[in-house]
């Protein structure tokens, strides 16, 4: 004798509406394991970003003009749209390789884009004959030194390693 499938379904429906209650208390488990492994990594996030880096990336000038600047006027100087300062002096501009630690932080944290963005913003400028792009140093104290001896220059290092 054979039986339909609704046949079997009402027979076994208790089973099913069982395995179907397990499937879903299974679920919500796993939704509140995500949910606590979720807000125990933002907990636990800054704190360990401040162990493994608590540096601050901060402006070098080869004038103290680098202090007293807007965030407006850093992304002007950085991204080559302001040429000269007030005084009428060039502006020459430092920065590490695209790939280095501290430009990458400084591309994020001061100027509020990634390193592509700012490489690509300058490519343009070269690239159409309209500006330069900045001049690229190896390390942290090729750019204090070349800072140190160009005037109207300006770079960054982070607030360790440039506190000497």
């Amino acid at each position: 004798m054979q039986r339909s499938s609704s046949g079997w379904f009402i027979e076994n429906a208790a089973k099913v509406r069982l395995i179907a209650e397990s499937s879903q208390a299974f679920f919500l488990v796993l939704l509140s394991l995500r949910r606590a492994v979720v807000l125990s990594a933002v907990m636990l996030l800054p704190a360990m970003a401040l162990q493994a880096d608590d540096s601050k990336v901060r402006l070098l000038g080869s004038s103290n003009n680098a202090k007293q600047l807007t965030t407006e006027t850093i992304r002007e100087i950085f991204f080559m749209r302001l040429s000269t300062w007030p005084d009428g002096t060039p502006i020459h501009v430092f920065v590490l390789p695209d790939n280095h630690p501290l430009h990458i932080r400084f591309a994020k944290e001061i100027l509020g884009v990634y390193p592509f963005q700012l490489r690509s913003a300058w490519d343009r400028l070269v690239f159409s004959g309209t500006g330069v792009s900045p001049t690229t140093v190896e390390s942290e104290e090729e750019m204090r030194a070349r800072i140190e001896s160009t005037p109207g220059s300006i770079g960054y290092t982070d607030t360790i390693s440039g506190d000497h």
